[in-house]
């Protein structure tokens, strides 16, 4: 059930009905026609703006509409008031019975309130973290991986057919540095001094890859040129790396649909085929590009090079995709890569970055504009940076990692559901502070506390109800009397739940999972709010003497809960049915 929804079809059946009755011009389109939350609650319900949007093209009055609408809408039994404020918005109140019947639908549809068909089944690829396979992910990754594996789930929930891709960076100069990198442990594990010279990885993670060549080769490799054993090493160090990310995903919550390796590009053909896709459409040419901004004349020598028209799909400059020496650019293979995913049939493709790809942006969505003939639209997320505190100070050591903190360092140190809830209270776009100690506060200033004791709140009230005698089952709650739900307090309550599903398709539709975090505070900060006013008001107690109220207010209580787990469920949360 989506309210909204429900009563913007309304609104659109009744603009048919005067059209129909030559009260409006035929034929006028109603896209634009919406059905909101008043910006001021005390104006209503819902409010929607026809006769706004109708205006100009009906070419009458915006306020004549609006009286007209209004009339025909309160000939709807669910309709309370409709009021003509302004130049013509119109306002509208709804009936109790409405929001009484929310409720049952809540009840009756479980978690499943709020999916939505939105997505109709359509396919979309969502390639997030991608780290380079070279050691631990770091803090930066899991805000990558949150937000992605939080829109897979919020994108799934909506209706779409969902595949999470980690796109497995092995095919550059950095996996060659992990190898000899790995080679200097692997000469440790053999009793030697490692040389970690300046440019290898001087983490402790490599020490268990270096025993690990130990038990495979023994000291066979010790004293050879790395021509002997570079390409050996580099495979077997790049294989541990992996493993120990995909540890490092599953401790997160996260599991990947499909591990796709950039190497598997080069020698098969992928590249030359994605290449001569564009040269086929007269989008691949051999030119010189001008000199970057902020470069001198004698700074820059220009160079004939194969070059991408990215330009003609949206970018700013041309792109190099292969050197003059013929070897490709870091471009061309993530072309092909592309090209694979459209050639496998997804209708959109979503990419999660760091916020140091922001030059890649118009390039990667000109090259898949291109080679989908602008069928397949690409969306790239932007996750800009975490900085961590504890104690009051910056944290910034991992004497595991080297250099950085990695993700085992705070899911170990705080939780997974900690991690991913607090991940997700900015957008992607903005940085994010992570207090290790404000996460673990039980108040109000941390969300993730204040939406789990919601939930637990909820629960507790639930086995108080049940203690008293009360049927708490979804089924028995669903089939109780709630006319008895009157306080605008409750009514309130009520309208935050019928936002759930219009957020749901919002969210997805802008991929921004942030927003169910964003809800979800809110819902419970007004669900604390009502249980606070029962201190003052007896009224608003859960358990009443007239049992029959009290089955309607736990029935109230129990939706609640049912939001907020559904929601916790997109965010890849456990719900906490008590606090300790």
């Amino acid at each position: 059930m989506n309210l909204f929804a429900d009563i913007r079809a309304l609104v659109v059946a009744e603009l048919q009905a005067l059209m129909a009755a030559g009260v409006l011009p035929a034929g006028l389109d109603l896209a634009a026609v919406a059905v909101e939350p008043p910006r001021d609650a005390g104006h209503g319900d819902m409010a929607t703006n026809a006769a706004m949007v109708l205006a100009k093209p009906a070419g009458m009055p915006p306020r004549a509409i609006a009286d007209a609408l209004a009339v025909k809408l309160m000939e709807d039994p669910r309709i309370a008031g409709a009021d003509v404020a302004g130049p013509g918005f119109l306002n509208l109140r709804l009936e109790p019975a409405a929001w009484h019947g929310l409720v049952r639908a809540v009840l009756e549809q479980g978690t499943a309130y709020g999916r939505s068909t939105l997505g109709a089944g359509r396919k979309v690829n969502v390639e997030f973290v991608s780290a380079n396979p070279t050691g631990p992910m770091h803090v930066g990754h899991v805000r990558g991986a949150v937000v992605g594996d939080a829109l897979a789930r919020l994108l799934a929930y909506a209706g779409w057919d969902v595949t999470r891709e980690y796109y497995i960076n092995d095919g550059g100069a950095q996996v060659d540095v992990l190898a000899r990198s790995a080679y200097e442990r692997y000469r440790e594990a053999n009793g030697l001094e490692p040389e970690i010279r300046e440019g290898l990885y001087p983490g402790d993670y490599l020490i268990p890859v270096g025993e690990a060549l130990k038990a495979k080769y023994g000291d066979s490799l010790l004293d050879k040129g790395e021509q002997y054993w570079l390409t050996d090493v580099r495979d077997f160090a790049t294989e541990m790396m992996m493993a120990m990310i995909r540890e490092d995903l599953a401790a997160l919550g996260v599991q990947m649909d499909v591990y796709s390796s950039e190497k598997a590009l080069y020698g098969t053909g992928q590249i030359e085929a994605a290449i001569k896709a564009l040269r086929d459409m007269d989008l691949i040419y051999e030119g010189v590009l001008e000199p970057p901004k902020g470069k001198e004349p004698d700074d820059w020598e220009p160079r004939v090079q194969t070059l991408f028209r990215s330009t003609a799909h949206g970018d700013d400059v041309d792109r190099p995709v292969q050197k003059s020496d013929g070897s490709w650019t870091y471009f061309a293979p993530d072309i092909a890569y592309h090209y694979n995913k459209v050639q496998r049939g997804f209708d959109e493709l979503i990419d999660i970055f760091g916020a140091d790809h922001g030059g890649y942006v118009k390039r990667m969505k000109a090259a898949v504009a291109a080679l989908s003939n602008g069928r397949v639209p690409l969306d790239i997320k932007l996750i800009q940076l975490v900085k961590l505190w504890k104690n009051g100070e910056p944290f910034k050591m991992s004497k595991r990692a080297g250099t950085f903190v990695t993700l085992r360092d705070v899911v170990d140190e705080v939780g997974a559901d900690v991690t991913r809830f607090m991940m997700l209270t900015r957008k992607n776009d903005v940085a994010l502070d992570f207090d290790f100690d404000k996460v673990m506060e039980q108040s109000k200033d941390n969300p993730v506390f204040y939406v789990q004791y919601a939930n637990a709140r909820v629960n507790s009230i639930l086995r108080k109800a049940r203690e008293a005698g009360l049927d708490v089952r979804d089924t028995s709650l669903a089939g109780s009397v709630l006319t008895s739900l009157t306080h605008p307090a409750e009514l309130e309550m009520i309208r935050k739940l019928a936002e759930w599903p219009r957020l749901v398709e919002i969210a997805a539709k802008g991929n921004e999972p942030h927003r169910v975090a964003f809800y979800l505070f809110e819902l419970a900060s007004d669900f604390h709010g009502l249980w606070n006013r029962g201190n003052d008001d007896a009224s608003l107690r859960f358990l009443q003497e007239d049992q029959s109220i009290s089955q309607a207010k736990i029935a109230l209580v129990r939706a609640v809960g049912v939001v907020i787990c559904a929601g916790l469920g997109i965010l890849g949360v456990t719900p906490v049915e008590e606090m300790r």
